[in-house]
Order: structure tokens, then sequence, then C-alpha cells
């Protein structure tokens, strides 16, 4: 079943706007992120970021008795669940805001970017998903992208504490791609567990079983007495007014658009966290050379993704099964709400049609 944007109402600009938006919430929550793990430790800000998420996002899909029988069957899945918690909230956040502290927003919201790719590696691994040449070329071009920018940016927009030595970057970098590495295998997780429940209504049990993980991981480990309540009270803006609404804006373009057109809006991501970096005087201008690279990481993705333009009078019938790939990423309204495509690190997987 493919989503019908003309049935969700709204007029022609309500995709682009919707797009724009989650586009700058993204960018705007890698550079608060990148100001808080200075002041704040980092599992602190992920847990006070998955926390407010969770508040808003429950009082959200309880307003409808839909969603509230969603959250009921999903709580009542509780491996799943727990499962779901560490992948997509308890380790990806952990890795990718350790990440942050070490080399940068703009680096580790690159490293993010790639997740169509990561998935992509895992789907052919482990899952046995079809390849192609272009895929596999993609991949390695992002790859080699976004080593290449985290090594040639050099100390222009390092993270708080960081010297800016090659060992600190690769730590960092290795924390930011586990993190990512995580959430690619929390999207295939939620396809087997959870693919018959709203994507809406499965969140309040999964957010809340990170929020238990990561805030017991820091009551236990981490100390908070310097924090300040300004620190705080940016924690709080970060979940509950840039990343709770990205998970609402991004599930609402996959049912529109299709999880391919979703995941190409991450790319533009990195450019505006470095372009912001810079207007905030956290980093110096970036060079022609980290630019390049950016721009071949985000080729490298939207090879990955695009698949091949087939032509709909000679195509042959889909298949009902789950490897199929016809989507092309591009704006035709036709892209499958249930293709196996990522979208960014802050989307939700698509919600099951059947």
């Amino acid at each position: 079943m493919t989503p019908a944007p003309t049935g969700r109402g709204g007029g022609r600009l309500v995709v682009p706007a919707l797009a724009v938006c989650m586009v700058l919430l993204l960018a705007a929550g890698w550079l608060l992120s990148g100001h808080l793990v200075a002041g704040v430790p980092p599992l602190g800000v992920a847990a006070g970021r998955t926390a407010t998420a969770f508040v808003m996002i429950t009082l959200i899909a309880l307003l409808t008795p839909r969603g509230r029988t969603g959250v009921r069957t999903a709580a009542a899945r509780p491996r799943a669940v727990l499962v779901l918690a560490f992948l997509g909230f308890f380790a990806y956040y952990a890795g990718t805001l350790l990440g942050t502290r070490y080399v940068g927003a703009s680096r580790v919201g690159l490293i993010v970017s790639l997740l169509p790719c990561v998935t992509f590696v895992i789907g052919i691994l482990a899952f046995r998903e079809p390849s192609s040449r272009r895929k596999v070329l993609g991949t390695a071009l992002a790859g080699a992208g976004a080593i290449g920018f985290l090594l040639a940016d050099g100390a222009a927009s390092a993270g708080a504490g960081s010297d800016g030595g090659t060992a600190t970057l690769l730590t960092g970098g290795a924390l930011a791609f586990g993190g990512t590495l995580t959430y690619a295998l929390y999207g295939y997780v939620y396809r087997q567990r959870m693919s018959d429940v709203p994507a809406l209504a499965a969140l309040p049990a999964i957010t809340g079983a990170g929020t238990l993980m990561l805030g017991l991981t820091v009551l236990l480990f981490v100390p908070l007495g310097g924090v300040s309540a300004a620190d705080w009270g940016g924690v709080a803006v970060l979940g509950a007014v840039l990343t709770a609404p990205v998970f609402l804006i991004s599930h609402e373009l996959i049912l529109r658009k299709g999880p391919l057109f979703t995941s190409a809006l991450g790319l533009a991501v990195p450019f505006l966290v470095r372009v912001g970096e810079w207007g905030l005087g956290s980093a110096a201008a970036p060079g022609a050379l980290p630019v390049l690279l950016i721009v071949a990481s985000a080729a490298g993705v939207w090879l990955t993704v695009g698949g091949r333009r087939r032509d709909p009078a000679a195509a042959p019938a889909a298949p009902a099964g789950p490897s199929e790939d016809t989507g092309t990423g591009t704006d035709t309204g036709t892209d499958r709400s249930d293709h196996r495509a990522s979208v960014t690190a802050e989307a939700l997987p698509p919600r099951s049609t059947s």
C-alpha cells in the first residue's frame, strides 16, 4: 500500500512546511546538544531529553482512543519494549551525546546521517536483504566522506573538553557510530516486534523504559551536583520542544511521502549544524575540504537510499515479501510507507499498513 498524500489534506504546502520544520528542529537539537554537554554530563542530557520527550509523546498519544489502546498493547510486550528502549534510546543517545562531547555536534550529526547506509549493511549481513552496486558504492562513499570530515575539519568544531587529537576524534567518532549502529538495529527489531502498533502509540512505553534505564544509570554513576538550573531548562527544551516534535513530524512525513523522502531530508542537517556552529562562534568557518567531504558523504547516502528509477508501465507487479526495494526517494508520493529503508536518527520507524 502506498501513502496517499492527497487523502491527508492540508494542501500542497504541508509537506514542504513539515520538511523544513523537521530539518530545522534536527539541526537546532544538535546545536543545543553540543552546548549542553559542555556543562551537563552527556548521560544526564540523554536522560533528561528522553524523560521530557516521554512526557510530551505520552500526553499526545493519550488524547485519542486509538492511541490509548495502542499504548496498552505496547506496554503488554515488556521484553520487546526493553530491547527497543535499550537500542533506540539508551545506547543511541548515550553514544551520540558522548560522541558530541568529544568531537562536536557537526561531526556526530554527519555520522548519524549515515543511518540509511548502516541499515543497508546490517540488512545484507544479518537479514539477507538484496544489494546492488549502486548501494555498495554509495555506502563506501558516505563512509569515506564521514571519516574524512571527522579528521579534516581539525579542531575547528571539536567538542567540549576535546584536545582535537586523532585519538580523541576516533574515540568520539566510534561512540557516535556505535549509537547509530544500535539505532539501525532498533529499526529492524521494531518491525519484527511492534509493526502492528502505531508508532506514536508504541513510543510511550519505549521512551518510558528508556527513561528508566538512563535515569537509573545517571543516579548510580553520574554526579550532577554542578549542573545549573539553566542547563536543566535547556535539557527540558531539547526533549519537549525539539525532540518530541521531530518524532511527530517525521511520522507524518513517512505516512505522506514514505521513509526514503524522510531519510533524504537528514542530508541537509550536517550542513546546517556546521554553519550554525560557525555562526554561534563555537567553531571556525568550514574550509573547502570539509564542505566537499560533507557533500561526498551526502551523495553517498543518497546513492544508498535512492534505488533505481523504474518505468511504472513496464515494472512488474511488486512482490509481497519484505525485501522489496523499489523506492526512489523522489517527490512522487509513491514511496512505500512500510519500506525497509531507514529514516533519520530522530525519525520514527514506519508504521505497518497491513
